[in-house]
């Protein structure tokens, strides 16, 4: 049996070349694949290269009203929201399709996003691929749909009341570019289990894995027309469409805070329901007692795909008794970590993915000097990439220590290979610290004691937090934040919810004749 994606080109330009010849460009409307209605096109680029790696279909206005149209029709007119074995049947079919053709979506990841190799066997395809659509196919059989209350109430024991959940209609799901196919298929597999209809819009950035889905939706499943859209567009304007049209009922949105503020505010108008899954600023916990090679493994793990994770522990928490050691250990761990090519399989750094994130990750690191944070390793450009690279959007990862945690660098998600490491005190001083923030999606603890780990675990106000390496991820499991960093949660049985509406019908049972 061949090893998961060791079909990946060697290099990222080869890699580009390999996606672009198998590429799909259309968009997917009312079960079609079509181009954009008035032939526009944007640019996919290669952030590994700079390199332009090929074109795809710009929806405009007309497109995305269609795209709603299709979704609404099909949620209202077809009998896709009650058909519980052709919702199972046409998940399981896409299921085949992405894995008959997971080599090509790991290529498409490598060119389009710069992941690195080495994630592609874990949360880029591989866990996704795995979970994100049995597991919410498995629950149309499993869940509970209807429950009876028990007595009558206040009105009678021939009162029957039955709650009823059913599917909430038409969802917008709005994705980023990090992790498109993990966010695409655990938002795509709750939503359209529970029995919602779908329009799709990927991130401009990267585009094609999720055309991708769309040519599989059509050409590989019974999915009905209209039931899944796919509306590619680097416009703002036509995807915020999703947001005002009143005909949309849910938006589920992974992205920044910014943008899920507005979407919030924008979308109140019309009353919809939102699931945002923002961003983050975790800590990592490192009590007095934790192993050190485990704590600098930990923290090496921020540098994974340049940093671009919303649960990544940018946060370093020390006690103050092994801060200078652990400082000087974290800064000789991030001088060994591999920055290059990410279809390098040693890459665990490859680029950022556009030159505009690069830019804010560089002006992060500037005002975090200015402001008074210790640079003690790294930034700046990344010396001695080869010259294909010399087009891409590389950033060197970098480490300061602050002791002010209120400080900008220990305060703002900069979405780049940053960690910031803050000394404390004490267990109390450090959970204080890591619940002054602004955002609590994600988190992590060390310790020699497990009792002791799980104690500030638990005070730790976070959406999700692993505890001595432990890990929370899975379709099973809840992933969201608090405060900040989100509303709802996606995945899980409370991620299954997020998609259906309740109902309670009371109902009078005559008195036998």
């Amino acid at each position: 049996m061949n090893e998961p994606f060791a079909r990946i080109p060697g290099t990222s330009a080869q890699a580009g070349r390999h996606a672009a010849a198998r590429a799909e460009s259309r968009m997917l409307v009312d079960g079609a694949l079509v181009p954009a209605a008035d032939g526009a096109e944007f640019e996919n680029r290669a952030p590994a290269t700079g390199a332009v790696l090929g074109t795809t279909a710009a929806a405009g206005q007309a497109d995305m009203l269609r795209a709603i149209e299709a979704a609404r029709r099909a949620f209202d007119d077809t009998g896709w929201s009650t058909d519980g074995p052709l919702r199972q049947r046409c998940l399981r079919q896409l299921q085949q399709g992405l894995e008959a053709e997971s080599d090509d979506l790991g290529t498409e990841l490598v060119a389009e996003a710069g992941a690195p190799v080495m994630t592609l066997s874990t949360a880029q395809v591989g866990w996704p691929l795995a979970q994100a659509l049995r597991y919410p196919a498995g629950l149309i059989d499993e869940f509970a749909w209807e429950r009876t209350l028990d007595g009558g109430g206040l009105f009678g024991a021939r009162n029957v009341r039955t709650v009823v959940r059913e599917p909430i209609g038409v969802v917008g799901a709005i994705c980023p570019s990090n992790f498109p196919i993990e966010v695409i298929l655990n938002k795509l597999g709750p939503a359209l289990a529970a029995g919602n209809t779908v329009v799709l819009k990927p991130d401009p950035h990267t585009p094609w894995n999720a055309t991708r889905i769309g040519r599989i939706i059509a050409e590989r499943t019974d999915f009905p027309p209209g039931v899944v859209n796919v509306v590619p567009t680097p416009s703002n304007e036509v995807a915020g469409l999703l947001v005002t049209d009143p005909r949309v009922d849910m938006i589920s949105f992974t992205g920044s805070t910014a943008v899920g503020r507005a979407i919030m505010r924008t979308g109140a108008d019309t009353m919809k329901r939102t699931f945002l899954e923002l961003g983050g600023k975790s800590a990592l916990i490192v009590l007095k007692d934790a192993d050190p090679v485990a704590a600098l493994r930990s923290a090496a793990g921020i540098c994974v795909h340049a940093g671009q994770a919303c649960a990544a522990t940018t946060r370093m928490l020390v006690h103050r008794s092994t801060f200078d050691d652990m400082v000087a250990g974290v800064s000789a761990a991030f001088a060994a970590i591999p920055v290059g090519d990410p279809a390098d399989p040693a890459t665990m750094v490859g680029p950022l993915i556009s030159a505009a994130q690069k830019a804010r990750v560089e002006d992060a690191c500037r005002r975090a000097v200015e402001d008074g944070a210790r640079l003690v390793f790294g930034g700046g450009p990344v010396p001695d990439l080869p010259a294909e690279l010399g087009g891409g959007t590389y950033a060197r990862p970098a480490v300061f220590v602050c002791e002010n945690p209120d400080l900008a660098v220990a305060q703002q998600e900069i979405f780049g290979p940053v960690l910031v490491m803050i000394p404390f005190s004490d267990d109390e001083d450090a959970v204080r610290i890591a619940n002054n923030s602004a955002f609590g999606l994600a988190g992590a603890v060390l310790s020699g004691s497990t009792d002791r780990a799980m104690a500030v675990a638990r005070r730790v106000r976070t959406g999700a937090i692993g505890v001595n390496g432990g890990m929370f991820y899975g379709a099973d499991a809840p992933f969201g934040g608090y405060k900040s960093s989100g509303v709802g949660r996606q995945c899980g049985i409370e991620g299954f919810d997020q998609y259906l509406e309740t109902k309670t019908i009371g109902c009078r049972i005559p008195k036998r004749q």
